[in-house]
């Protein structure tokens, strides 16, 4: 029996980062490093960071409000918000919940995921099957990360790579018939999550043995990070291509999760793209985990990097571990 699916369009795309920029140069303040080390090993430059009463929320709300914008729609049209967060505000209320109060999108049910930073990609393929099987019309996906505060400032292996940011894009019904997104490819593998992981600090009731308490702080082995996105990037992104019947030569754009520029100049490689087919944008941001992609996406589109319409890989991956890539089709005025 086949089924009628109802296609999809990415309708506006949007970005929120904090003002506090913080460079390398500051960064030797708090530990033995430098700007030159920083930047061969990374590809980073400085990083945007919150500061005061600023969390993933306030970041979500800024990225959701100006998606919204692109896509011209009132919030009140939303059926369903995604949000995508690796380190939230607080556990509950979800992050999903306190940005539909924030922006007035009384009509939507709304819920958090946990990918890292494949959150995106993954909040991409639940919002693509809500629409296709017509549960829901019009979804928000806000992907948004406050790294800064779960991170040991003191450690030089971590402190360097994370910034804080907030991405965000506007799902719905086709209007013209033609899906936006073309391919889809998603994986885990729970079995090494001890590469990148946060504990959450707590405690046992005081009438049982206690637990032993724990860094509530982002640790990562860098090492062995590398070697699993070498290998199994490549893969996906060939995965998908395969399933969009498409070629690297027919697709206009990698946008990569923004972790690292050896790993990005890796993936680039294998897909023998020139500079100006990859859209980084880390040099100013650093790792804003979920938020990295549709970041930029956004940005690149503002800024003239990405020309539209245009065909796009979207390829992310994280704590989890997670991994996934999204092809899709761009359209004008979505950013």
């Amino acid at each position: 029996m086949s089924l009628n699916l109802i296609p999809v369009m990415i309708a506006g795309v949007g970005y929120g980062v904090p003002e506090t920029v913080i460079t390398n140069e500051d960064l030797t303040k708090l530990v033995d490093t430098s700007d030159e080390w920083i930047t061969t090993r990374t590809g980073i430059k400085e990083r945007r960071v919150v500061s005061g009463e600023e969390n993933a929320v306030t970041l979500g709300v800024k990225a959701a409000q100006n998606a919204l914008q692109k896509a011209k729609m009132d919030p009140m049209d939303i059926d369903l918000i995604i949000a995508a967060a690796s380190v939230p505000a607080h556990p509950y209320p979800s992050t999903a919940c306190e940005i539909q109060a924030a922006i007035g999108a009384d009509n939507a049910a709304a819920f958090d995921i946990t990918a890292a930073c494949t959150g995106m990609i993954y909040a991409m393929n639940i919002a693509k099957s809500f629409i296709s099987s017509g549960i829901y019309k019009n979804i928000l996906l806000v992907a948004t990360d406050a790294n800064s505060k779960y991170i040991d400032w003191y450690d030089r292996t971590s402190c360097v790579l994370f910034g804080d940011g907030a991405g965000a894009m506007v799902m719905k019904e086709s209007v013209d018939g033609v899906d936006d997104i073309i391919a889809m490819d998603m994986h885990s593998n729970g079995k090494d999550g001890d590469f990148i992981k946060m504990p959450m600090n707590g405690e046992n009731c005081p009438l049982v043995e206690p637990c032993e308490p724990q860094k509530q702080k982002i640790v990562m082995q860098g090492r062995e990070v590398y070697k699993f996105v070498v290998t199994t990037m490549p893969e996906s992104i060939s995965n998908c291509l395969e399933k969009a019947g498409l070629t690297p030569d027919d697709v206009d754009y990698l946008i990569p999760h923004q972790a690292n520029y050896r790993i990005i100049e890796a993936m680039a490689s294998r897909l023998n793209y020139s500079d100006e087919k990859i859209i980084v944008n880390l040099q100013k941001y650093g790792n804003t985990s979920a938020a990295s992609i549709p970041l930029a996406m956004a940005e690149g589109i503002e800024e003239g990097k990405i020309k539209l319409p245009c065909k796009a890989i979207l390829s992310g991956f994280g704590a989890g571990l997670t991994w996934g890539t999204v092809i899709v089709r761009l359209r004008e005025g979505i950013a």
